[in-house]
């Protein structure tokens, strides 16, 4: 018994105050999974871009993302170095390459292979945790008894939606989704337990920022991957070449705006933070949510741009490449907003920006509303560069 307890025990990364662990070369291997599953994803907009098909992309996307970030938080815990991690870890790669091949026909052919691998990633890993913990870490096995109850109800709701079909798989994986959406704000109260108390989720908050952050850089490096891809395959016109670069500048500016000062101050910040639990929950496991799907939408535009640069923009080119950009910063400054403390000027004219474009963008061909979006994306980072270079960041774009 005391030999299995110290197994359990060793399973836990040794959290050394000012020694922030880096993320490991077995979470980096199992993040390539969701390399293909954000494209995925944008792939299945850009072929359904219909108001239903909208709200099939935000249920798998909603999915995808609470996968990931649920996997985060538990390797925060446990330590990816150790064998029965990793082969956690690989289990979920296998899981994760499922749950991504079924993407575009969760809702038609194959939702039950989807319902069916989200559901074992999500319990299995919570199981995983829950016994790997010590019994003398009553808090954390608590934690992880509250959670696996939690997403144990919402994988019925996921099955269940598996084997229904049209609007009833729908309004299944809905409730699944809010319910487990709703559990970390509800401190996943279960009976006799209770909540869980903000102690009991203390992070190691580098590894935590730069596990979100790599999830950025996959779906900023997705987007790129796509442009190129579609950009060999067409004739090298004036318009095509320009709008390939404009697109390039535009993923070059996100990543400015998000990476330039952004990251580091989280990371930072939270490193810093008595209730690190709680700023993960916030700026981590939500606000980040919004940043990845503005990249993705912005993907999607920039494939329709470079496929399609003359002529009037229509209704799936304007929602595309002014909705990816202003959702991407709507994400970044309530993110800032939770590290810093104010809401930055730069990001908020930027929406107002982009909110502007959109009275004009019929006017204009996608190729000048591209260009359009790119210029206040750098407006945007280069004054946040200019502003917080110099002078004090707490002063800063008040």
């Amino acid at each position: 018994m005391m030999a299995a307890e110290n197994k359990r025990g060793a399973m836990f990364r040794v959290i050394v105050p000012n020694q922030p662990s880096r993320v490991t070369n077995a979470e980096l291997f199992f993040d390539l999974v969701f390399v293909f599953a954000v494209t995925q994803i944008s792939h299945t907009l850009l072929h359904h871009f219909t108001p239903l098909g909208a709200v099939h992309v935000t249920v798998l996307f909603l999915a995808v993302w609470w996968v990931w970030v649920y996997t985060a938080w538990v390797t925060n815990w446990l330590n990816p170095d150790l064998t029965p991690v990793r082969l956690l870890l690989f289990s979920m790669m296998l899981g994760g390459l499922v749950l991504s091949t079924t993407i575009p026909t969760a809702f038609e052919g194959r939702g039950l292979w989807f319902a069916v691998a989200y559901a074992a990633m999500q319990v299995g890993r919570t199981a995983f945790w829950m016994f790997a913990t010590p019994r003398h870490r009553i808090a954390v096995r608590h934690n992880a008894i509250r959670i696996l109850v939690w997403l144990s109800i919402s994988a019925v709701l996921w099955i269940a939606g598996g084997f229904s079909d049209g609007e009833t798989r729908l309004w299944l994986w809905i409730a699944a989704v809010t319910w487990e959406y709703i559990s970390p704000a509800v401190r996943f109260w279960v009976p006799r337990l209770g909540f869980s108390s903000v102690g009991a989720w203390a992070v190691e908050g580098s590894h935590m920022a730069e596990r979100c952050s790599l999830f950025v850089i996959i779906a900023l490096g997705e987007a790129v991957v796509v442009n190129g891809a579609t950009f060999a395959e067409l004739d090298w016109t004036a318009d095509n070449m320009l709008a390939f670069i404009a697109a390039l500048v535009g993923s070059i500016a996100m990543w400015w705006v998000y990476f330039h000062k952004g990251a580091e101050a989280g990371s930072e910040r939270i490193s810093k933070s008595a209730e690190s639990g709680r700023l993960a929950r916030l700026a981590y496991t939500y606000l980040h949510m919004p940043i990845v799907a503005g990249i993705i939408l912005t993907a999607v535009s920039d494939e329709l741009v470079l496929k399609h640069p003359s002529g009037h923009s229509d209704v799936r080119t304007i929602v595309s490449t002014i909705g990816g950009p202003l959702v991407f910063l709507v994400g970044t400054i309530l993110f800032k907003h939770a590290i810093r403390g104010f809401l930055q000027l730069s990001h908020g004219i930027g929406i107002v920006a982009l909110a502007a474009l959109w009275w004009f963008a019929a006017d204009l061909s996608p190729l000048w509303l591209t260009v359009a979006t790119s210029v206040i994306m750098i407006v945007v980072a280069m004054w946040e560069s200019v502003s917080l270079g110099s002078k004090p960041e707490e002063a800063s774009e008040h």
